[in-house]
């Protein structure tokens, strides 16, 4: 109750892009999608996360079992959206673990003699008994153990919904050079399989954080709008599976040119999208080709996540559309306009700030 008044608080408060186009709804709509959530909703989420970790830190402490913490995905990159995103929390085991043999400090020696555990039993067990800490501190929260890879917890006391994931370091033969923890691995469990996973959460971060500066904030704001405009065709009934992740893996191959436009006029950003979203519509082996910014896997590595994709660019025609009719009065009149006429009148119209 807490959570969902603070929401309905903070929808009440006029920001800045809800002041400009105010008889414009679809462009006003548009603008807001793309901004970042207020300060305030993004503490919330990082201190909801910090207080189940703290409780993690100190009953596995009592059990021999020193983790550290550490957020990714989302909030961790401010792509989050209200609402809908849950904060990612990192719970890494740092009595164990693995490396790349083909490594500089592999070869030269600077790692300790090997150790009977393996991945599967530290994770397993570091799952177990995160699960069991986690209903025990939180009673009144709900303790969803039915994912593969992460513990989701929510409801109760907590102001968002936190998705736990057990798992250790890897050490890369990059970071056996650099020493970045940008360039660290994490090994983490699916449980399902069971097998563990290497993920490189700390270097995706890094890449999505350089370019999006590189184009002087676009990216972000076109991720946020392909979330928003996802999750809002999914609440009116529309099927689209198009995971967030894979969503800014997506964007960050968008045009750069683009994408810089929006600084001066935001309504570019929508027109890079639609133009982007459109060409992978129509070139399947091209989306097919890309690979997530860390360059560990293709984007699209399901049917279904390229059909989301398809689904996606159909709402992101639509939603162009009405805004260059509200942007351009002949766009309004013309029986013959279509997206390729939007997507120019969307990178002309410049709309004023308050």
């Amino acid at each position: 109750m807490e959570a969902a008044a603070e929401v309905l608080a903070k929808s009440r408060i006029d920001e800045a892009w809800q002041k400009r186009a105010k008889d414009q709804p679809h462009t006003r709509y548009c603008l807001g999608a793309m901004q970042a959530v207020d300060a305030d909703y993004t503490r919330i989420s990082i201190e909801t996360a910090e207080r189940v970790g703290k409780q993690l830190v100190n009953g596995l402490q009592i059990l021999g079992i020193p983790i550290e913490l550490r957020l990714q995905g989302s909030v961790a990159l401010d792509v989050h959206i209200r609402g809908v995103s849950d904060v990612d929390l990192l719970t890494l085991e740092t009595d164990f673990y693995t490396y790349d043999t083909r490594g500089a400090m592999s070869l030269g020696g600077q790692y300790r003699s090997p150790t009977q555990r393996t991945s599967l039993s530290v994770l397993g067990n570091l799952r177990t008994e995160s699960q069991r800490i986690l209903k025990d501190k939180f009673p009144a929260a709900t303790v969803d153990t039915s994912g593969g890879k992460a513990i989701a917890i929510f409801g109760g006391s907590l102001a968002r919904p936190v998705d736990v994931v057990p798992s250790h370091w890897h050490d890369t033969a990059a970071y056996q050079v650099s020493r970045l923890e940008r360039d660290r691995g994490v090994t983490i469990l699916d449980k399902k399989v069971p097998e563990t996973i290497d993920n490189l959460p700390f270097l995706h971060i890094h890449r999505v954080n350089e370019r999006d500066k590189s184009v002087f904030g676009g990216l972000k704001k076109a991720i946020r709008l392909c979330k928003n405009v996802k999750n809002d065709a999914i609440e009116e009934g529309t099927k689209i599976n198009f995971p967030s992740f894979d969503i800014t893996a997506t964007m960050y191959h968008a045009d750069s040119v683009g994408l810089q436009a929006g600084f001066v006029n935001e309504l570019a950003i929508l027109a890079e999208t639609q133009r982007f979203l459109d060409e992978l519509y129509h070139d399947e082996a091209k989306a097919k080709s890309l690979m997530v910014p860390d360059g560990s896997r293709r984007i699209f590595d399901t049917d279904d996540k390229y059909q989301g994709l398809r689904t996606l660019s159909y709402e992101m025609d639509e939603l162009a559309k009405e805004v260059a009719k509200e942007q351009s009065p002949l766009l309004r009149v013309s029986p013959q306009a279509n997206v390729i006429d939007a997507r120019r009148v969307l990178r002309e119209s410049y709309v004023p700030g308050v």
